[in-house]
């Protein structure tokens, strides 16, 4: 039962990051790379749980301080916790930062850190520039960062699709946005594994 319902809340969370008709107007689904006839895909199968990772506790919400920047892609936010009330319930989610999706991991955990944001200009919009050996760079509430580099780019997944959000056997962090301005629209989700 706790799953499935982590599940609804999960896909109402990440639905909260279609843009506002005005940046509609701005950008478009036709601007993403690639011909207009890209199929949906789904995320790969790596998003699930590791059947040999250990089991982890529920992390709690991120503390004050974090930002994240990529610096090819002019992309510098602080990060908030996400309200899937405020976000989804409401429609009132805040622009000018990043959310962390709540029950993922936190930046620097073993696990899946769940990070999402509008498709406006000076937020996540520009990551539909994103390409593989991107750097990503989650800097603490300490001024440190942690540097993570773009593995995989999926410009369609389906929005009923939520693997991106489960947890991992290893550390990922993962960035999402949309495509259009209708819940039902592709996401586009960008995957990044820590620098070694």
């Amino acid at each position: 039962m706790r799953g499935s319902l982590l599940r609804l809340v999960l896909l109402a969370a990440i639905a909260a990051c279609a843009p506002s008709p005005i940046a509609t107007r701005l950008a478009t689904p036709a601007d993403l790379r690639g011909p207009s006839n890209t199929p949906v895909a789904s995320a790969p199968a790596t998003a699930a749980q590791d059947a040999n990772a250990p089991p982890r506790t529920t992390p709690g919400a991120i503390p004050s301080g974090y930002r994240i920047i990529v610096p090819r892609l002019r992309i510098d936010l602080p990060i908030a916790e996400g309200d899937v009330q405020r976000d989804v319930g409401d429609e009132d989610t805040p622009e000018g930062y990043a959310f962390h999706l709540p029950g993922t991991a936190l930046p620097g955990e073993n696990g899946n850190t769940f990070l999402y944001a509008h498709a406006r200009r000076g937020m996540f919009l520009a990551l539909w520039s994103a390409l593989p050996g991107d750097e990503v760079d989650i800097q603490g509430p300490d001024g440190r960062l942690r540097t993570y580099v773009v593995s995989d780019v999926l410009p369609r997944v389906v929005a009923t699709d939520v693997s991106s959000t489960l947890p991992t056997g290893r550390e990922r962090l993962t960035l999402q946005t949309s495509t259009g301005p209708s819940p039902s629209d592709p996401r586009f989700v960008v995957f990044a594994l820590p620098r070694r």
